[in-house]
Protein backbone atom coordinates (compact mmCIF):
# COMPACT_ATOMS: atom_id res chain seq x y z
CA UNK A 1 0.00 0.00 0.00
CA UNK A 2 0.73 3.35 -0.56
CA UNK A 3 3.29 4.66 1.83
CA UNK A 4 1.15 8.02 4.00
CA UNK A 5 3.40 10.95 4.71
CA UNK A 6 0.63 12.81 5.77
CA UNK A 7 -2.29 10.92 7.56
CA UNK A 8 -4.41 11.97 10.22
CA UNK A 9 -7.04 9.90 12.33
CA UNK A 10 -10.55 11.74 13.09
CA UNK A 11 -13.12 11.29 16.16
CA UNK A 12 -16.71 12.40 17.53
CA UNK A 13 -20.04 12.16 16.68
CA UNK A 14 -22.58 14.45 15.20
CA UNK A 15 -24.25 15.36 18.58
CA UNK A 16 -21.16 14.14 20.77
CA UNK A 17 -18.82 17.00 22.91
CA UNK A 18 -16.13 17.42 20.44
CA UNK A 19 -14.67 16.44 16.80
CA UNK A 20 -10.99 15.82 16.96
CA UNK A 21 -8.09 15.04 14.44
CA UNK A 22 -4.25 14.19 15.01
CA UNK A 23 -2.76 14.93 12.01
CA UNK A 24 0.91 13.42 11.61
CA UNK A 25 4.01 14.09 9.11
CA UNK A 26 3.30 18.20 8.54
CA UNK A 27 7.07 19.66 8.43
CA UNK A 28 8.41 22.10 10.88
CA UNK A 29 8.52 25.55 9.73
CA UNK A 30 4.78 25.69 7.98
CA UNK A 31 3.32 28.79 9.16
CA UNK A 32 -0.42 27.79 10.17
CA UNK A 33 -2.72 30.63 10.54
CA UNK A 34 -5.84 29.77 12.80
CA UNK A 35 -7.84 32.32 10.91
CA UNK A 36 -7.93 30.62 7.55
CA UNK A 37 -8.70 27.26 9.24
CA UNK A 38 -11.81 29.06 10.82
CA UNK A 39 -12.70 31.02 7.45
CA UNK A 40 -12.79 27.18 5.52
CA UNK A 41 -15.04 26.00 8.69
CA UNK A 42 -17.35 28.68 7.78
CA UNK A 43 -17.55 28.37 4.11
CA UNK A 44 -18.81 24.67 4.92
CA UNK A 45 -21.30 25.72 6.94
CA UNK A 46 -23.09 28.80 4.78
CA UNK A 47 -25.02 27.91 2.04
CA UNK A 48 -28.58 28.68 0.81
CA UNK A 49 -30.60 25.65 1.88
CA UNK A 50 -28.95 24.30 4.90
CA UNK A 51 -30.67 23.39 8.23
CA UNK A 52 -31.49 24.18 11.58
CA UNK A 53 -27.95 22.79 12.66
CA UNK A 54 -26.07 25.49 11.19
CA UNK A 55 -27.38 28.57 13.29
CA UNK A 56 -26.39 26.35 16.30
CA UNK A 57 -22.92 25.45 15.85
CA UNK A 58 -20.55 28.23 14.74
CA UNK A 59 -17.22 26.08 14.15
CA UNK A 60 -13.98 27.19 15.13
CA UNK A 61 -10.89 24.74 15.21
CA UNK A 62 -8.40 24.79 18.16
CA UNK A 63 -5.30 23.37 17.48
CA UNK A 64 -4.04 22.20 20.57
CA UNK A 65 -0.76 20.57 19.58
CA UNK A 66 2.19 20.94 17.02
CA UNK A 67 2.16 24.49 16.49
CA UNK A 68 4.26 26.77 18.27
CA UNK A 69 4.76 30.56 17.70
CA UNK A 70 2.78 30.13 14.48
CA UNK A 71 4.65 28.11 12.72
CA UNK A 72 4.73 23.82 12.72
CA UNK A 73 7.15 21.80 15.05
CA UNK A 74 7.02 18.82 12.96
CA UNK A 75 5.47 16.71 16.26
CA UNK A 76 1.39 15.76 15.31
CA UNK A 77 -1.16 18.67 14.78
CA UNK A 78 -4.10 18.12 17.07
CA UNK A 79 -7.16 20.11 16.25
CA UNK A 80 -9.96 20.14 18.31
CA UNK A 81 -13.71 21.69 17.56
CA UNK A 82 -16.37 21.57 19.80
CA UNK A 83 -19.93 20.96 19.50
CA UNK A 84 -22.30 23.71 21.22
CA UNK A 85 -25.45 21.48 20.46
CA UNK A 86 -23.93 19.01 23.15
CA UNK A 87 -25.18 21.03 25.93
CA UNK A 88 -28.51 19.74 24.75
CA UNK A 89 -27.83 15.67 24.19
CA UNK A 90 -25.06 15.43 27.37
CA UNK A 91 -27.11 13.10 28.57
CA UNK A 92 -28.37 11.43 25.54
CA UNK A 93 -24.90 10.90 24.27
CA UNK A 94 -23.09 10.54 27.79
CA UNK A 95 -20.18 7.82 27.83
CA UNK A 96 -20.91 7.06 31.63
CA UNK A 97 -22.43 3.65 32.12
CA UNK A 98 -25.89 4.37 33.68
CA UNK A 99 -26.66 1.87 36.10
CA UNK A 100 -29.00 3.66 38.26
CA UNK A 101 -30.39 6.70 35.13
CA UNK A 102 -32.70 9.06 36.37
CA UNK A 103 -36.28 9.44 35.30
CA UNK A 104 -35.64 12.87 32.85
CA UNK A 105 -31.70 11.20 32.00
CA UNK A 106 -34.00 7.81 30.55
CA UNK A 107 -36.85 9.94 28.50
CA UNK A 108 -33.78 12.35 26.97
CA UNK A 109 -32.32 8.98 25.76
CA UNK A 110 -35.67 7.27 24.97
CA UNK A 111 -36.98 9.96 22.55
CA UNK A 112 -33.27 10.72 21.28
CA UNK A 113 -33.63 6.58 20.24
CA UNK A 114 -34.83 5.28 16.97
CA UNK A 115 -35.53 1.75 15.64
CA UNK A 116 -37.27 3.34 11.80
CA UNK A 117 -34.37 2.86 9.16
CA UNK A 118 -34.12 5.94 6.77
CA UNK A 119 -33.47 5.05 3.29
CA UNK A 120 -30.59 6.16 1.72
CA UNK A 121 -28.52 6.89 5.22
CA UNK A 122 -26.31 3.84 6.87
CA UNK A 123 -28.76 2.99 9.38
CA UNK A 124 -29.78 -0.64 7.86
CA UNK A 125 -26.22 -1.78 6.88
CA UNK A 126 -24.98 -0.33 10.01
CA UNK A 127 -26.94 -1.77 12.30
CA UNK A 128 -26.76 -4.90 11.05
CA UNK A 129 -22.58 -4.68 10.82
CA UNK A 130 -22.42 -3.24 14.43
CA UNK A 131 -25.45 -4.67 16.10
CA UNK A 132 -26.39 -1.87 17.29
CA UNK A 133 -30.64 -1.78 17.93
CA UNK A 134 -30.58 1.52 18.96
CA UNK A 135 -30.20 3.54 15.37
CA UNK A 136 -28.43 6.20 16.80
CA UNK A 137 -25.26 4.34 17.68
CA UNK A 138 -25.22 4.33 13.63
CA UNK A 139 -25.88 7.79 13.00
CA UNK A 140 -24.19 9.85 15.00
CA UNK A 141 -20.75 8.43 13.70
CA UNK A 142 -22.20 8.04 9.97
CA UNK A 143 -23.64 11.96 9.79
CA UNK A 144 -21.59 14.36 7.09
CA UNK A 145 -21.19 16.27 10.54
CA UNK A 146 -17.81 14.81 10.64
CA UNK A 147 -16.45 16.79 7.53
CA UNK A 148 -16.15 19.88 9.87
CA UNK A 149 -12.87 18.35 10.82
CA UNK A 150 -12.47 16.80 7.96
CA UNK A 151 -12.38 20.32 6.33
CA UNK A 152 -9.88 21.90 9.18
CA UNK A 153 -7.24 19.10 8.53
CA UNK A 154 -7.77 20.04 4.48
CA UNK A 155 -6.97 23.86 5.67
CA UNK A 156 -4.03 22.91 6.84
CA UNK A 157 -3.21 20.86 4.04
CA UNK A 158 -3.65 23.61 1.48
CA UNK A 159 -1.61 26.01 3.65
CA UNK A 160 1.10 23.80 3.18
CA UNK A 161 0.94 23.17 -0.59
CA UNK A 162 0.43 27.11 -0.62
CA UNK A 163 3.66 27.49 0.37
CA UNK A 164 4.80 25.97 -2.80
CA UNK A 165 2.42 28.25 -5.29
CA UNK A 166 -0.29 25.51 -4.98
CA UNK A 167 -3.67 26.76 -4.79
CA UNK A 168 -7.47 25.82 -5.56
CA UNK A 169 -11.54 26.30 -5.13
CA UNK A 170 -14.77 24.48 -5.46
CA UNK A 171 -17.75 25.98 -7.16
CA UNK A 172 -21.19 24.56 -7.68
CA UNK A 173 -22.01 23.61 -11.48
CA UNK A 174 -25.41 22.13 -10.84
CA UNK A 175 -28.20 22.00 -8.35
CA UNK A 176 -31.34 19.85 -9.26
CA UNK A 177 -32.07 20.07 -13.10
CA UNK A 178 -30.68 23.66 -13.14
CA UNK A 179 -26.92 23.50 -14.69
CA UNK A 180 -24.28 26.00 -15.02
CA UNK A 181 -23.88 26.51 -18.58
CA UNK A 182 -21.84 29.81 -18.65
CA UNK A 183 -18.61 30.04 -17.40
CA UNK A 184 -16.34 33.02 -16.82
CA UNK A 185 -13.17 33.07 -18.92
CA UNK A 186 -11.05 32.33 -16.10
CA UNK A 187 -10.63 30.18 -13.02
CA UNK A 188 -9.33 33.65 -11.53
CA UNK A 189 -13.21 35.08 -12.14
CA UNK A 190 -14.99 31.91 -11.44
CA UNK A 191 -13.30 31.76 -8.11
CA UNK A 192 -14.14 35.58 -7.06
CA UNK A 193 -17.52 35.17 -8.36
CA UNK A 194 -18.38 31.60 -6.95
CA UNK A 195 -17.02 32.62 -3.18
CA UNK A 196 -19.43 35.80 -3.57
CA UNK A 197 -22.60 33.27 -4.03
CA UNK A 198 -24.44 31.58 -1.58
CA UNK A 199 -24.57 28.38 -3.65
CA UNK A 200 -21.20 29.03 -4.90
CA UNK A 201 -22.03 29.43 -8.43
CA UNK A 202 -19.89 31.19 -10.60
CA UNK A 203 -23.26 32.93 -12.46
CA UNK A 204 -25.76 35.21 -10.91
CA UNK A 205 -28.47 34.38 -13.29
CA UNK A 206 -27.68 30.82 -12.37
CA UNK A 207 -27.95 31.33 -8.76
CA UNK A 208 -31.11 32.54 -9.10
CA UNK A 209 -32.23 29.64 -10.66
CA UNK A 210 -30.41 27.45 -8.19
CA UNK A 211 -32.11 29.37 -4.62
CA UNK A 212 -35.40 28.60 -6.51
CA UNK A 213 -35.21 25.20 -7.02
CA UNK A 214 -33.57 24.78 -3.39
CA UNK A 215 -37.18 26.73 -2.30
CA UNK A 216 -39.37 24.45 -4.12
CA UNK A 217 -37.89 21.47 -2.66
CA UNK A 218 -38.23 22.82 1.02
CA UNK A 219 -42.11 23.96 -0.07
CA UNK A 220 -43.00 20.05 -1.08
CA UNK A 221 -40.43 18.57 1.58
CA UNK A 222 -37.82 17.57 -0.51
CA UNK A 223 -34.14 18.27 -1.20
CA UNK A 224 -32.22 18.63 -3.48
CA UNK A 225 -28.71 17.36 -4.95
CA UNK A 226 -26.05 18.46 -7.70
CA UNK A 227 -22.65 18.46 -9.20
CA UNK A 228 -19.69 20.70 -8.28
CA UNK A 229 -16.22 20.78 -9.31
CA UNK A 230 -12.70 21.20 -8.08
CA UNK A 231 -9.65 22.81 -9.66
CA UNK A 232 -6.31 23.17 -8.43
CA UNK A 233 -3.06 24.74 -10.22
CA UNK A 234 0.32 25.21 -10.77
CA UNK A 235 0.69 21.22 -9.89
CA UNK A 236 3.97 19.98 -10.52
CA UNK A 237 4.41 16.76 -13.24
CA UNK A 238 4.82 13.58 -11.61
CA UNK A 239 2.38 13.38 -8.75
CA UNK A 240 1.40 9.69 -8.27
CA UNK A 241 2.76 6.69 -9.89
CA UNK A 242 1.98 4.41 -12.68
CA UNK A 243 3.92 1.64 -10.70
CA UNK A 244 1.02 0.18 -9.01
CA UNK A 245 -2.82 0.89 -8.38
CA UNK A 246 -3.06 2.14 -5.38
CA UNK A 247 -0.57 4.95 -6.11
CA UNK A 248 -2.44 6.04 -8.91
CA UNK A 249 -3.18 9.49 -8.26
CA UNK A 250 -6.90 9.52 -10.05
CA UNK A 251 -7.43 6.54 -7.94
CA UNK A 252 -6.65 8.27 -4.87
CA UNK A 253 -8.49 11.56 -5.37
CA UNK A 254 -11.45 9.44 -6.31
CA UNK A 255 -11.77 7.41 -3.43
CA UNK A 256 -11.23 10.67 -1.30
CA UNK A 257 -14.20 12.32 -3.05
CA UNK A 258 -16.44 9.67 -3.33
CA UNK A 259 -16.42 8.75 0.13
CA UNK A 260 -17.88 11.94 1.22
CA UNK A 261 -21.12 11.16 2.66
CA UNK A 262 -23.84 11.56 -0.09
CA UNK A 263 -21.32 11.69 -3.30
CA UNK A 264 -22.49 8.90 -5.75
CA UNK A 265 -19.75 10.06 -8.68
CA UNK A 266 -16.49 11.19 -9.86
CA UNK A 267 -15.40 12.30 -12.61
CA UNK A 268 -11.54 13.65 -13.95
CA UNK A 269 -11.45 16.20 -16.53
CA UNK A 270 -13.56 15.36 -19.23
CA UNK A 271 -15.16 12.79 -16.91
CA UNK A 272 -18.69 10.68 -18.37
CA UNK A 273 -18.23 12.87 -21.67
CA UNK A 274 -15.05 11.12 -22.84
CA UNK A 275 -17.79 8.17 -23.81
CA UNK A 276 -18.60 10.42 -26.25
CA UNK A 277 -15.62 11.32 -28.21
CA UNK A 278 -13.39 10.28 -30.53
CA UNK A 279 -9.85 9.62 -29.60
CA UNK A 280 -8.70 12.60 -32.07
CA UNK A 281 -10.63 14.87 -29.86
CA UNK A 282 -10.54 13.67 -26.54
CA UNK A 283 -6.93 13.52 -25.74
CA UNK A 284 -4.79 17.04 -25.41
CA UNK A 285 -2.29 17.00 -28.15
CA UNK A 286 1.48 18.18 -26.73
CA UNK A 287 3.38 21.36 -28.49
CA UNK A 288 6.53 23.03 -27.53
CA UNK A 289 7.07 26.76 -27.40
CA UNK A 290 10.31 28.87 -28.57
CA UNK A 291 11.61 28.35 -24.80
CA UNK A 292 11.51 24.69 -24.92
CA UNK A 293 8.26 25.08 -22.83
CA UNK A 294 5.59 21.98 -23.17
CA UNK A 295 1.74 23.27 -23.67
CA UNK A 296 -1.45 22.26 -24.25
CA UNK A 297 -4.54 23.40 -25.54
CA UNK A 298 -7.42 21.66 -24.26
CA UNK A 299 -7.62 19.74 -21.13
CA UNK A 300 -9.44 16.99 -21.48
CA UNK A 301 -7.47 14.60 -19.08
CA UNK A 302 -8.10 17.20 -16.38
CA UNK A 303 -4.70 17.42 -15.42
CA UNK A 304 -3.75 13.47 -15.16
CA UNK A 305 -2.28 11.34 -17.44
CA UNK A 306 -1.23 7.42 -16.64
CA UNK A 307 -2.02 8.34 -12.44
CA UNK A 308 0.39 11.07 -12.47
CA UNK A 309 -0.23 15.03 -12.87
CA UNK A 310 0.83 16.31 -15.99
CA UNK A 311 1.69 19.84 -15.34
CA UNK A 312 -2.10 20.45 -16.20
CA UNK A 313 -4.71 22.15 -14.29
CA UNK A 314 -6.68 20.17 -11.83
CA UNK A 315 -10.36 19.50 -12.89
CA UNK A 316 -12.49 16.90 -10.82
CA UNK A 317 -16.34 16.69 -10.44
CA UNK A 318 -18.18 15.56 -8.28
CA UNK A 319 -21.84 14.13 -7.95
CA UNK A 320 -23.79 14.54 -4.47
CA UNK A 321 -26.89 13.15 -4.48
CA UNK A 322 -30.10 14.32 -2.68
CA UNK A 323 -29.82 14.21 1.32
CA UNK A 324 -31.77 11.47 2.33
CA UNK A 325 -33.31 13.01 5.44
CA UNK A 326 -36.27 14.48 4.20
CA UNK A 327 -39.68 15.87 5.80
CA UNK A 328 -41.28 14.03 3.07
CA UNK A 329 -41.65 10.16 4.50
CA UNK A 330 -40.31 7.61 2.94
CA UNK A 331 -41.52 4.21 3.51
CA UNK A 332 -39.23 1.58 5.36
CA UNK A 333 -38.82 -0.89 8.41
CA UNK A 334 -39.20 -0.36 12.32
CA UNK A 335 -36.48 -3.06 12.81
CA UNK A 336 -37.59 -3.31 16.45
CA UNK A 337 -40.57 -5.40 15.79
CA UNK A 338 -39.99 -5.53 11.55
CA UNK A 339 -43.24 -3.87 10.94
CA UNK A 340 -43.78 -1.49 8.01
CA UNK A 341 -42.76 2.44 9.14
CA UNK A 342 -42.25 5.47 7.78
CA UNK A 343 -38.51 6.86 7.94
CA UNK A 344 -37.46 8.23 11.12
CA UNK A 345 -36.93 12.62 10.56
CA UNK A 346 -34.46 14.22 12.28
CA UNK A 347 -33.47 17.67 11.18
CA UNK A 348 -32.18 18.25 8.03
CA UNK A 349 -30.59 20.43 5.48
CA UNK A 350 -32.23 20.79 2.01
CA UNK A 351 -29.66 21.47 -0.15
CA UNK A 352 -25.88 20.97 0.50
CA UNK A 353 -23.95 20.43 -2.53
CA UNK A 354 -22.27 23.33 -1.73
CA UNK A 355 -21.11 22.46 1.58
CA UNK A 356 -19.89 19.06 0.08
CA UNK A 357 -17.97 21.33 -2.73
CA UNK A 358 -15.83 22.47 0.31
CA UNK A 359 -15.21 19.39 1.76
CA UNK A 360 -14.52 17.82 -1.75
CA UNK A 361 -11.57 20.25 -2.41
CA UNK A 362 -10.52 20.26 1.68
CA UNK A 363 -10.01 16.13 0.70
CA UNK A 364 -8.41 16.69 -2.76
CA UNK A 365 -5.94 19.13 -0.92
CA UNK A 366 -4.89 16.62 1.80
CA UNK A 367 -4.40 13.78 -1.11
CA UNK A 368 -2.13 16.46 -3.05
CA UNK A 369 0.17 17.58 -0.02
CA UNK A 370 0.73 13.79 1.02
CA UNK A 371 1.76 13.05 -2.72
CA UNK A 372 3.76 15.72 -3.02
CA UNK A 373 5.49 15.38 0.28
CA UNK A 374 5.87 11.56 -0.83
CA UNK A 375 7.75 13.22 -3.74
CA UNK A 376 9.73 16.38 -2.19
CA UNK A 377 9.69 15.43 1.50
CA UNK A 378 11.73 16.74 4.10
CA UNK A 379 11.58 17.43 8.14
CA UNK A 380 11.30 21.37 7.47
CA UNK A 381 10.11 23.56 4.89
CA UNK A 382 13.66 24.81 3.94
CA UNK A 383 14.80 21.53 3.26
CA UNK A 384 11.42 20.59 1.02
CA UNK A 385 11.89 24.40 -0.64
CA UNK A 386 16.04 22.64 -1.64
CA UNK A 387 14.02 18.89 -3.02
CA UNK A 388 11.76 21.12 -4.63
CA UNK A 389 13.91 23.51 -6.71
CA UNK A 390 11.93 26.82 -6.16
Amino acid sequence: MTTKNFRFLTSGESHGKCLNAIIEGVPAGIRIKPDVINADLARRQTGFGRGGRMDIEKDTAEIKSGVRFGKTTGAPICLEIKNNDFQNWEDVMSIMDYEYPTENALKKIEEKSFTKVRPGHADYAGSIKYGHQDLRDVLERSSARKTAIEVAVGSIAKQILKEFGIMGFAHVIQIGNVKLDFYPKTYTLIKEKAEKSDVLCADDLTADRMRKAISEASENGDTLGGRFEIIYGNLPVGLGSYVHWDRMIDGRLAQAIMSIPAVKAVEIGAGVDAAGLKGSQMHDEIFVDKSKNIYRQSNNAGGIEGGMTNGETLVIKGTMKPIPTMRKSLATVDIKNMTPASAHFERSDVCAVPACAVVAEARTAIILVDEFLSKYGGDSLSEIRIHYGK
